[in-house]
């Protein structure tokens, strides 16, 4: 009795998860997707997300993967205030998170006057749309990468010493390696969420189309403009990469 009511407990919320989705795919036909996504706005939409994604994924890296490797491995005080300050982003809604970035990097904020002497403009701009990426996204690959560096045996980094490898030869030859399904996990999660920010984008860069107008804030503007098809398709194609991001994550946790 109790294993046949968890099985029509987890069969009632897998039916409602897959269902949505499928009907969403199922909607339009592959060549109405495919006539929708040759439209100007979807094709801008979809370049843009590309290149800002990719660009925010390439500054999480660079700056995330010290922070990563320090949280795992120094002891330092007020680690665990850092550890919770990188959780934050996760928790903050996304709109909150906009609203500070506009607050401190926009027009009037904080930093205004700095930045005007500097000739910078950062809100409403794809500089902006990148921005609210990092922020939102960069805690997946940060936490994932800690946890891979803290799973590394220690010995086999000494022994590298022993053998005459420097610190920074043995942190790229040895420690990287060993974390890489870690690494490249949180980077595939990273990624993900980059793509499908869209409170703090909007909040902070705007949704104009060529600047700032990424795919989730395409679907909702053709979904208000009655553009349905073109709507759906973007949405399919976030579904598709969602489905790639889900599958490479779970060959990488097999590793």
């Amino acid at each position: 009795m109790i294993r046949a009511v968890v099985a029509v407990a987890a069969a009632l919320l897998l039916a409602f998860i897959i269902i949505p989705l499928a009907g969403l795919v199922l909607h339009l036909a592959p060549r109405d997707i495919v006539s929708a996504l040759q439209t100007p706005a979807a094709q801008s939409a979809l370049c843009l997300s590309l290149l800002t994604t990719v660009i925010a994924l390439a500054i999480t890296l660079t700056l995330g993967t010290p922070l990563a490797y320090i949280l795992a491995r120094a002891a330092f005080r007020g680690r665990s205030i850092v550890d919770a300050i990188v959780d934050l982003p996760i928790v903050v809604p996304p709109a909150v998170a906009g609203l500070a970035l506009l607050l401190v990097f926009g027009r009037t904020g904080t930093f205004a006057p700095v930045l005007a002497r500097l000739g910078i403009q950062l809100s409403f701009t794809t500089a902006a749309v990148v921005m609210a990426q990092v922020f939102v996204s960069s805690p997946f690959y940060v936490r994932a990468a800690r946890a891979g560096f803290l799973n590394i045996d220690r010995t086999l980094e000494s022994a590298s010493a022993t053998l005459g490898m420097g610190p920074l030869r043995t942190f790229f030859f040895v420690t990287v390696p060993l974390a890489a399904p870690a690494l490249l996990g949180g980077a595939v999660l990273c990624w993900a969420r980059a793509l499908g920010e869209f409170g703090a984008t909007i909040m902070f860069a705007g949704n104009l189309l060529g600047v700032s107008q990424t795919l989730p804030l395409a679907v909702y503007l053709n979904l208000e403009g009655g553009s349905m098809p073109v709507a759906i398709a973007l949405s399919v194609i976030m579904i598709a990469f969602s489905a790639a991001v889900v599958i490479v994550v779970r060959l990488f946790e097999r590793r």
